[in-house]
């Protein structure tokens, strides 16, 4: 029995080695594909990354779909039931590096697509796709440099699903319809070294920081909003001390995040940090890194759309959540388009043994196809 298209395509993407940055040759193999469906492709190469914004049609709405062909490193290969990039069915279940995040999502947008225009040659607005080859990584010069040059020459997306493996039991039953922002803290608290027997010759940047760090784990940030859980800090890591037990360390270093909701701005979160180190009398440096704002998309033809293609599919109403880390919707979202993140069951993701339900494959295919049909037909 021959493999489906969509089984195909997944094996053909995930048999290509492309660890962050490399794409491998994915976007070229999909690039033939998409212009025998009428696609007008551009390639977009920054420094190290390469994009691919395709799209077929002009008028709007922009119906998108977005996704990476980058996947993380393997980890020990001696821990694989089989080779990461030699992509296996076993009992259902495709194995394969990106087989979960999110090669099969790639495979399942390209079906879908290609199903939705032979159907509907003359569909209303407009399909694209927009696939970077670094989103695991630094992601400094991938969907956020292609939106960048979108909005450069104001050209909009209207909606948009990220392939992200999304549901946790069934496929479809979690879809994010945001996500909560990112901010990084890398803080060093200064002291003076010296000898654990002379504490009058010394400043201990441990004693120091404890009452600091205690005060930013226990506070009440916000209280979160129907959308988001109160904004989160923890501390990620925490080195000082130079091996020796008889020595004082000159200087403590920390790493911390914020998973913030719509209740904090950055800038809020920011000053509030810099008060309570403030009022503590350190002396330190504080670097701040912004991974990503919050984003929130509401009930909408979107949801609505993802909602009933869900629910013909699955036969059950899927959930919607704002939890996990970051995503490129990131990027998206703010820019006015309606987004939400539908993919795979995420419990292999980023792990040896990555893989996927094969039937869970074809049933985004329809998914997907479903909720273009609803948002870009007149049927």
């Amino acid at each position: 029995m021959s493999d489906s298209a969509v089984l195909s395509l997944a094996k053909d993407l995930i048999s290509r080695e492309s660890v962050t940055p490399e794409d491998a040759g994915c976007q070229q193999m999909m690039i033939e594909k998409l212009e025998a469906l009428g696609f007008e492709c551009e390639t977009m190469v920054f420094e190290d990354t390469t994009n691919l914004w395709a799209r077929r049609g002009t008028a709007k709405p922009v119906f998108c779909f977005a996704g990476h062909t980058d996947v993380v490193p393997t980890g020990p290969l001696e821990e694989w039931h089989t080779p990461p990039f030699e992509p296996t069915v076993i009992d259902g279940y495709l194995h394969g590096r990106g087989a979960a995040d999110m090669k099969g999502s790639i495979a399942a947008f390209m079906v879908a697509v290609e199903q939705f225009v032979l159907q509907h040659q003359d569909h209303n607005g407009s399909i694209a796709l927009l696939i970077t080859s670094d989103e695991e990584g630094p992601f400094i010069n991938g969907t956020t440099r292609v939106i960048d040059t979108l909005e450069a020459r104001n050209e909009k997306i209207d909606y948009c699903i990220v392939g992200e493996p999304s549901s946790t039991r069934e496929v479809g039953d979690i879809v994010k319809n945001g996500r909560r922002g990112s901010l990084t803290g890398d803080l060093t608290i200064n002291g003076v070294q010296g000898h654990v027997a002379y504490p009058h010759l010394v400043d201990n940047p441990i004693h120091k920081a404890a009452p600091a760090l205690a005060e930013l784990s226990q506070k009440i940030w916000d209280k979160g909003n129907e959308f988001f859980p109160p904004t989160s800090f923890q501390i990620s890591n925490i080195h000082a001390g130079t091996g020796a037990s008889n020595i004082v360390p000159g200087a403590l270093q920390a790493q911390f995040n914020f998973r913030y909701s719509t209740e904090c701005t950055a800038d809020e979160l920011v000053a509030r940090t810099h008060n309570i180190l403030d009022a503590q009398g350190l002396d330190y440096k504080l670097d701040w890194t912004y991974n990503g704002v919050p984003f929130i998309t509401g009930e909408g033809s979107l949801i609505e759309a993802v909602k009933e293609a869900v629910r013909e599919i699955a036969k059950f109403e899927t959930e919607l959540s704002t939890s996990g880390g970051t995503s490129d919707g990131r990027f998206i979202a703010p820019t006015g388009a309606q987004l939400v993140e539908l993919g795979p069951i995420n419990a292999t993701i980023h792990k040896v043994n990555e893989c996927v339900k094969v039937a869970d494959l074809e049933k985004l295919v329809d998914m997907y196809r479903i909720t273009m049909e609803k948002l870009l037909t007149n049927g």
